[in-house]
């Protein structure tokens, strides 16, 4: 099968990176040729050096700057049904490892060896976003694939991200296999909560900050806590599940309060917990015109940063936020803000937290700085993939 696909050479010189482990090719950096160009977008090709050493088995999008994305480098490998079945098998053995429970990003694409590929786990239900052209082709294996390792489960495709649109390929959201039904239920860190894969953010819940998660609730016992771009209650509900003395969720979207309700009466804490919809950036204001303040204060926005071109007002924005919520941390209070940003370098970042504080004209200590949990793994060559950045503070 391997020899009948098409090859798409390097230009001289140009493969070394490739060659060295790297899973993507630049359309600068391709042959780019009248063949080149005529082939179909999302088609699986031989990735070849320009004096025609086969590199790898790659997908292939003429029109875009990634041009291939490397599958596999074993040019005996069929990429089909097995083919996938194999690295859903390998990533669900990780997971399940790390996990212990099956709720968690069970595909983070160039992580676990298949590019633009993103499947997270509910139980039973399987969310799943195809962001380029070459994994929205291969649809119809990758379902066979998961079916062959989660027999019996629903199956969502999720796909309307932006970068569908930078590939060329429409938007759906549908459900592929099976039938859901409302919201799904899912646990972490010992708690319960409830995500809608077909109308909420991206997949329906944000896994990758599990663990920032835990850290904040284990040190939210017996205080006053708000929570701002709160969605479906992650931070604050679990804070209340750990003894909070009471949690405030502040968000823009009534469905997103609604599903954070039910999570905080399925905990027994809807006692202690206050919806609130409100704009975040307004509601800081309205809070530290007040002189109002919480004890732990939880800023966890949608990216500011988008593209390149946002980086100067996202920037900005980052400084904005941590200053408002630091003016409203009580002294000796906690202070967590975080970026899923990509295109927000780490440095940068801090450097914005920093600036904030001293806006704010507070001090304090950084008592953990980290990225997504360990279902969203990094791959060694690609760092700028490591794309949240969690900083907490201790504020005097």
């Amino acid at each position: 099968m391997t020899d009948k696909l098409p090859t798409l050479l390097f230009q001289a010189g140009r493969h070394k990176r490739v060659a060295g482990g790297h899973p993507w090719a630049y359309s600068n950096e391709i042959q780019m040729d009248a063949a080149a160009k005529a082939l179909p977008k999302g088609g699986l090709v031989r990735l070849a050096d320009a004096g025609g050493g086969v590199l790898g088995i790659a997908t292939f999008n003429p029109h875009t700057l990634i041009a291939a994305r490397v599958l596999t480098r074993d040019l005996s490998v069929t990429v089909d049904a097995g083919f996938f079945a194999e690295r859903f098998r390998a990533a669900a053995n990780l997971r399940d490892r790390l996990i212990g429970r099956p709720y968690y990003r069970l595909v983070h694409a160039e992580a676990d060896g298949l590019p633009a590929l993103i499947v997270d786990r509910y139980g039973d239900v399987l969310v799943v976003q195809a962001n380029s052209a070459g994994m929205d082709r291969l649809l119809p294996q990758i379902l066979e694939g998961l079916a062959a390792v989660f027999p019996g489960a629903a199956v969502i495709l999720r796909n309307d991200s932006a970068a569908r649109g930078l590939e060329g390929v429409e938007e759906e959201v549908r459900v592929a296999v099976g039938t859901v039904d409302g919201p799904l239920q899912l646990e972490e860190n010992g708690a319960t909560f409830f995500a809608d894969p077909a109308g909420g953010q991206k997949t329906g819940w944000f896994y990758d900050q599990r663990d920032n998660r835990a850290f904040v609730a284990n040190l939210a016992k017996g205080r006053s806590v708000i929570d701002f771009y709160s969605y479906c209650g992650g931070f604050g509900v679990l804070a209340a599940t750990r003894g909070a003395a009471r949690t405030v969720l502040v968000d823009r979207s009534a469905g997103a309060l609604e599903l954070a309700g039910k999570a905080a009466a399925a905990n027994g804490v809807a006692d202690r917990v206050e919806l609130r919809k409100a704009d975040a950036f307004a509601e800081l204001e309205r809070l530290a015109e007040a002189g109002e303040t919480f004890e732990v204060v939880i800023c966890d926005p949608p990216a500011f940063v988008k593209s390149k071109k946002d980086l100067a007002n996202g920037t900005r924005a980052y400084a904005k936020l941590a200053k408002l919520g630091a003016q409203i941390t009580a002294p000796g209070g906690i202070l967590l803000v975080a970026s899923c940003s990509h295109n927000m370098p780490a440095d940068l970042f801090a450097e914005q937290v920093a600036k904030g504080l001293k806006d704010a004209r507070r001090q304090g200590r950084i008592l953990r700085f980290a990225g997504a949990g360990p279902d969203h793994p990094v791959h060694p060559l690609l760092p700028e993939s490591a794309y949240l950045k969690a900083e907490v503070l201790a504020l005097d």
